[in-house]
């Protein structure tokens, strides 16, 4: 069936409206983008500035070389501008070379499988995560669980994020949490005190920070966490998963994935995996790299280091503007209980799905559904399905102010 916008009137007189504001108020990182585009979708991947398309282009064109295989100059740059993000992506953490390095994965989820999945068993006795957790943390929460007969235990957070948990959850225990909703953006504030907490009781702590990496990686640099896992694509860089992991867990993995890269001999019924200080990441990257993607990154990481003076002030005015708005609508029905970049939410009488097609007629777009949460929002607080909006640095007052005023339109005509 063909919905059909509430009315054409009102849309062409807004996206008229929207498409001169936002020519006018056009950040020239993003140039690139059509005047009357409103992304509001950055939870799932935020657009790319100019710079990080450019370092991609550069690859592409100027040394097209595969990485830790050859010779040649192109080749030799290639490593050079790779080992270099992986030091970036370090400092950006607030990590030390000398306890962490970095391993490129293809995104988030598979990191977080990668890890936690070649785990030695024998040495935890349960499993812990929570219950507002991505399915890309959960669903591996129980299948490790039932692989290795282990306790799981889903957790509770508070309003504002922190994990509710007494002492007996974090011993000997797995613990894999995320440090920012993609709900709602509330975060995991009691993550230092939890770390030193499940290490004094000889447990991990494994972090999905995919959204804390493009919003506020404060969070991280105060954790001593035993791995964090990211994607680019969430930080204004191309899509392609990162772990930031302790040196000293890499060496503990039962390692089970293998492949070009990970060995440094190979018989005809055996092989020696790579064991070297120098490159401790190499046992956990199994083939070819995406070199362009990478090096994509380091440009991205760049530009939010040059624009971190701003970034949280401007978030923090774009989120509280977006919350005030929502909150002044009777029909709609934050799940936030404060203002956040990520802000998710229900109107009565009206499906989220049809929503998010009212206002891709104008060019705004949003995430419609359960955001790969599907227990917590279905199951445990039997939502209805949910309207994300979710803000980004190439976001302006204007288009917010121009998402509000046209919700606005559309709920009258309910």
């Amino acid at each position: 069936m063909t919905v059909m916008p509430p009315s054409s009137m009102f849309l062409s007189r807004h996206k008229a409206q929207a498409t001169e504001k936002n020519h006018q108020t056009a950040d020239a990182d993003f140039g690139y983008l059509p005047a009357d585009s409103c992304y509001l979708d950055s939870a799932c991947q935020t657009l790319r500035p100019q710079a990080v398309l450019d370092a991609e282009m550069q690859y592409y064109q100027g040394y097209n070389a595969c990485g830790g295989r050859v010779k040649y100059p192109w080749g030799v740059r290639v490593d050079r501008e790779v080992s270099a993000v992986r030091q970036k992506l370090l400092a950006y953490a607030g990590k030390s070379a000398k306890q962490y390095t970095v391993v490129f994965t293809l995104n988030t989820t598979y990191g977080i499988n990668l890890i936690l999945q070649q785990l030695p068993a024998a040495d935890f006795t349960q499993i812990v995560t929570s219950e507002i957790e991505h399915n890309s943390a959960f669903l591996p929460t129980i299948t490790w669980s039932k692989k290795h007969g282990k306790e799981r235990k889903v957790l509770s957070r508070a309003d504002n994020g922190e994990l509710l948990y007494d002492a007996v959850d974090l011993e000997k225990a797995v613990v894999l949490l995320n440090t920012a909703s993609n709900i709602d953006g509330r975060e995991l504030g009691n993550a230092p005190e939890l770390a030193t907490l499940i290490h004094e009781r000889s447990g991990l702590l494994l972090l999905d920070a995919a959204q804390s990496f493009g919003h506020n990686v404060e969070l991280l640099r105060q954790t001593d966490f035993d791995a964090a896992f990211g994607s680019g694509h969430k930080m204004y860089g191309p899509s392609l998963g990162f772990v930031i992991v302790k040196k000293e867990l890499l060496k503990r993995l039962d390692v089970s994935l293998v492949g070009g890269g990970t060995v440094q001999d190979v018989r005809k019924d055996s092989f020696d995996l790579i064991d070297s200080d120098d490159e401790p990441y190499a046992r956990a990257e199994l083939g070819l790299q995406n070199w362009a993607g990478i090096i994509g990154l380091g440009a991205a990481i760049d530009w939010m280091e040059a624009s971190r003076a701003t970034q949280v002030g401007r978030e923090r005015a774009l989120a509280e503007q977006l919350f005030a708005g929502l909150q002044a609508m009777p029909k709609v029905h934050p799940l936030n209980r404060e203002p956040s970049p990520i802000i998710s939410f229900h109107v009565d009488g009206l499906d989220a799905h049809r929503l998010a097609l009212y206002l891709g007629e104008q060019q705004i777009m949003c995430r419609s559904g359960y955001f790969c949460c599907h227990y917590y929002l279905h199951h445990l607080k039997n939502e209805p399905p949910l309207l994300r909006v979710s803000l980004g640095l190439h976001n302006t007052s204007d288009q917010v102010h121009h998402f509000l005023t046209t919700l606005k339109a559309i709920l009258h005509t309910f």
